[in-house]
């Protein structure tokens, strides 16, 4: 496994909670971005710790950002006194880094919870995340993120903006390069906890759908779906009453 980085994080919730949760972000993101699901976790009795992946926001950069690289920066990613999370929380390829590393170590966290994972990118959905991408990155301003999510929380957006520009680019980029092909089903197999994805909806737009779906789900009986209707590709953000409604019926 290739070496870890140290991860920096943010916190909702009482410390002393009893139960523990990861949040991981997507691409092009940042830990700040999961603050809707942080806040309701708090809200639910847990703490809630959210990281920057590498390369993002204010997190180490590095040469490698395969996906196996942001697993082990995740594995190496513990709550106080070393135990497992009692709960993983990955959107897109914090989905996609969490599923390698729960793989990989049965010893990290009890349960997943994937929010449109980036499990398995063909061509097609791979050139919309690049387009998404660079488009991101050459309007960053608040402004171009309103008016493309007019729909999201106020905090959303600023968070999306300051995401896009304290993120490396590179690093990014690299990202969608050094993932050929981009492809985690074999992991997603071989889960050994129960693992809940919350997908978006296809009629808007999903990376998990399908026959893509349809063969994670048949690979392994621990491995459940619902969707969000009306949501994209950002579920929590699109949707976040209800997807927060499906977070917690999955944790309970």
């Amino acid at each position: 496994m290739p070496a870890p980085v140290t991860l920096p994080r943010l916190s909702w919730g009482d410390p002393a909670a009893g139960r523990r949760a990861l949040l991981v972000h997507g691409l092009g993101s940042s830990g700040a971005l999961m603050w809707r699901l942080g806040d309701a976790l708090a809200a639910a009795g847990w703490h809630a710790t959210a990281v920057d992946l590498r390369g993002h926001g204010d997190a180490p950069r590095a040469l490698d950002y395969s996906v196996a690289a942001y697993a082990a920066d995740l594995v190496a990613t513990r709550p106080a006194g070393s135990r497992a999370w009692d709960a993983v929380v990955g959107h897109s390829l914090g989905g996609a880094a969490g599923t390698v590393a729960a793989a990989d170590d049965t010893g990290w966290t009890h349960r997943l919870v994937l929010i449109d994972p980036a499990i398995h990118i063909v061509q097609r959905d791979a050139a919309i995340v690049r387009h998404n991408q660079e488009r991101a990155f050459a309007d960053n301003r608040l402004d171009a993120v309103r008016q493309e999510h007019p729909h999201w929380h106020p905090q959303d957006q600023e968070l999306k903006a300051d995401a896009v520009r304290r993120a490396s680019a590179w690093a990014v980029e690299q990202t969608s390069a050094q993932n050929q092909p981009w492809d985690v089903r074999g992991h997603a197999a071989r889960l050994t906890v129960p693992t809940h994805v919350i997908g978006g909806d296809p009629a808007v737009y999903s990376i998990f759908t399908g026959p893509l779906a349809d063969e994670v789900l048949a690979s392994n009986p621990r491995i459940s779906l619902s969707v969000v209707a009306g949501a994209g590709h950002s579920v929590h953000r699109d949707r976040p009453e209800e997807s927060i409604r499906q977070l917690l019926e999955a944790l309970a």
